[in-house]
């Protein structure tokens, strides 16, 4: 037998109270019946001289009752094994999900966190499983149920262990649903209905009101899953953020330009003024170097926001930072910039049209590239009977072509080279087709003007390819007012590997794609001035010509500001690396992929020599607000809570779960209580018993 609570069976000690009361009782030896007692002088009666037990059976009861109740406090339960009982409690699932976004950097807060994750794992029973997620911007399975059940017993502890060890907090944000619901299907995944005992998540986090919960609202949080949050709080109430604000105005280019940034102060802060200042960066990685420029006093009471616009100092070489002092907390006080520069692609057009006619395509051409603080597209036009230079094409990712003849072979070169070249198609001769035969690298390609008594309109449009997508959205995706004019008609069996993007409810195509080498042909069947169609004249002109703009490679609106763990969709002249981190170590690229290895804060190098491009990484805006998140957040969008409360404590071992486990199904100690109060009431009515006769002989 053992006992829940051992110290209990130091109340037995108490009997020696009725051995004592026993041993001390002084009683007459003998009593004589007498008439009077008037006359006689008084006399003390006689008593024994030893000190012995009168009663033995009362002083038993008694000793025994005070017994049985130490017992029954001290809880005692017979062991069992979980295996043979059929009663115990079935095995439970548990996926632990461990924030280690920047927010966790705080002082504190990862130490807390990990001693939390310890304590889930020493309670522990035998029987339960367990899961280590970690999660920031993305979500990263440490320990699956499969590696749990594949160890013995006794040494699953320090294999979670061993994995809680190598973790560290990043400088990604909070992607705080999408963690949950990855959770939540790894415990579906595993567990497909066959399990009986509880599902729970518990949740290790600062629950910073930044994190990011969109995913869950169209998620159906599964039934018998459980969140269990066990919250972290941080050390230091003051915490102050920066973020840059905007970059994008029309001075912008300029070193006179200004740079806005706001500032956030935490609610509950202690603080309220702050300091702004610029430096250069230090010796080592990482570190601040000296100030440049004057400090600008930034005062921002506590839970409001303030905006500043700062000059930047005289003297500037593009890596100066700015820094945030006067916080407790300094893993969101420093804002890397670097000023934008404006991309100047190079849009060709190859044709006989006058730039400055109304009635022809290049005329509209010209004003959709309209120039803006980021971009400024340079059209230029070359007549189709001079041939083509080599270096024109390869510096144009983007060719329109309103007459072929001549320049056939070029062209197709600069396509097989990745580039891409749009065909407007303005006659339907034999010419023309011989002509697009020889760019295609087919036999001549039939092509005949329509003959319809009406006007065609858009009725089927690719969605799902990337040149179209941006118009996914219902409130942009109707076509169906776009009128055509004219338009030529072409079979795409004709051309292999043809993809039609357009089709007008004639049934005919009038946005054809080629792929050809490394690059594409597109085939316009008409033309977008108002002689052939309405389209120019459409709200989708402008932002289809750029989206073309775009997906060529000519220009990918290229922002030099990222948050962590953004993906940086590169331009073509840097797609192929190397990239260089904040410490000058060299990050790998996949071609063809966003670069998604700016895993921390600072400034990155794109490319090579005279090309290279330079990002500035920051962490993200939303960590920097560090107040409490209410778990109603989670309730409203369907996800059932409860606080898991497994604070660091004195250790609990297994065994000792077990223990209080089997002590609540047997319940030992009611019956010695009931027992205590049997032995009570025999005591009392053998005390009445001794006490009866004693008063009747008085």
């Amino acid at each position: 037998m053992n006992f829940l609570t051992p110290l209990f069976l130091l109340g037995a000690l108490a009997v020696a109270g009725p051995i004592l009361y026993h041993l001390v009782r002084r009683a007459t030896r003998e009593r004589v019946r007498f008439s009077s007692l008037l006359f006689l002088e008084p006399s003390p009666p006689r008593v024994s001289h030893r000190h012995r037990v009168e009663h033995w059976l009362l002083l038993l009861l008694r000793c025994l009752a005070l017994l049985v109740l130490a017992l029954g406090f001290a809880r005692p339960f017979l062991p069992e094994s979980p295996a043979a009982d059929p009663s115990a409690n079935p095995p439970r699932r548990v996926v632990v999900l461990l924030d280690r976004s920047a927010s966790m950097r705080r002082e504190g807060l990862w130490e807390d966190a990990r001693a939390r994750v310890r304590t889930l794992l020493e309670r522990a029973a035998p029987s339960d499983q367990f899961a280590l997620v970690a999660f920031d911007r993305s979500v990263e399975t440490r320990l699956d149920f499969r590696a749990w059940n594949q160890v013995a017993p006794g040494e699953r502890r320090a294999l979670a262990e061993g994995r809680l060890a190598a973790l560290q907090p990043g400088w990604a944000g909070t992607q705080l649903g999408r963690a949950l619901a990855f959770a939540a299907d790894l415990l579906a995944e595993d567990d497909p209905g066959r399990a009986p005992g509880p599902r729970q998540i518990v949740l290790v986090s600062d629950l910073q009101e930044g994190s990011r919960l969109e995913s869950l609202q169209a998620f159906e949080w599964p039934r018998g899953v459980e969140l269990l949050l066990e919250p972290v709080a941080a050390r230091t109430t003051t915490n102050a953020g920066i973020q840059l604000l905007t970059d994008a105005t029309e001075g912008a280019r300029t070193p006179e330009a200004k740079v806005r940034v706001r500032v956030a102060n935490a609610a509950g802060s202690r603080q309220e003024r702050f300091t702004l200042t610029w430096r250069r960066p230090g010796l080592t990685p990482g570190a601040d170097g000296p100030a440049v420029g004057e400090a600008i006093e930034a005062y921002v009471p506590p839970g409001q926001t303030r905006t500043f616009a700062l000059a930047r100092p005289a003297g500037a070489t593009g890596e100066e930072r700015l820094v945030l002092s006067g916080d407790e907390d300094a893993f969101d006080n420093t804002l890397h910039w670097i000023a934008p520069v404006q991309e100047r692609p190079l849009v060709l057009w190859v044709g006989a049209e006058p730039p400055e006619d109304p009635a022809q395509p290049l005329f509209f051409l010209r004003r959709a590239f309209a120039e803006t603080p980021r971009v400024a597209v340079r059209v230029e036009a070359r007549p189709p009977a001079v041939p083509l230079a080599a270096a024109d094409l390869a510096a144009a990712r983007l060719t329109f072509v309103s007459a072929l003849h001549g320049n056939e072979e070029a062209l197709r070169a600069a396509v097989a080279d990745g580039g891409t070249v749009v065909v407007l198609l303005r006659g339907a001769g034999a010419a023309e087709g011989e002509a697009l035969g020889r760019l295609a690298g087919t036999p001549a390609v039939p092509l005949r003007e329509s003959r319809a008594d009406r006007p065609a309109l858009w009725a089927e449009v690719d969605f799902g390819h990337p040149l179209l997508a941006p118009f996914t959205d219902a409130r942009f995706s109707d076509f169906s007012r776009i009128r055509v004019w004219r338009h030529r008609e072409l079979d795409p069996a004709s051309l292999p590997g043809a993809r039609v993007l357009v089709r007008l409810d004639s049934g005919h195509p009038l946005l054809v794609e080629v792929p050809r080498g490394r690059g594409r042909l597109l085939l316009w069947m008409s033309g977008w001035h108002p002689a052939d169609s309405q389209l120019a004249l459409s709200s989708k002109f402008v932002p289809l010509l750029w989206s073309l703009l775009e997906a060529s490679g000519g220009t990918g609106g290229f922002n030099p500001q990222y948050a962590v763990g953004d993906p940086v969709s590169l331009p073509a002249a840097q797609a192929a690396g190397p990239v260089r981190g904040p410490g000058g170590e060299n990050l790998p690229v996949t071609s063809g992929q966003p670069f998604t290895g700016a895993s921390a804060p600072g400034v990155y190098t794109v490319g090579p020599g005279a090309t290279a491009l330079r990002l500035a990484v920051n962490v993200d805006p939303a960590e920097s607000r560090t107040a409490p998140l209410g778990a109603d957040e989670l309730e409203r969008l369907g996800v059932p809570v409860s606080r898991a409360n497994v604070a660091p404590a004195a250790p609990v071992t297994p065994a000792t779960l077990l223990g209080a486990e089997a002590e609540g199904r047997q319940k030992l100690w009611r019956w010695l209580v009931a027992a205590a109060l049997l032995v009570l009431l025999a005591e009392t009515f053998l005390a009445g018993r001794a006490i009866r006769p004693a008063a009747s002989s008085l």
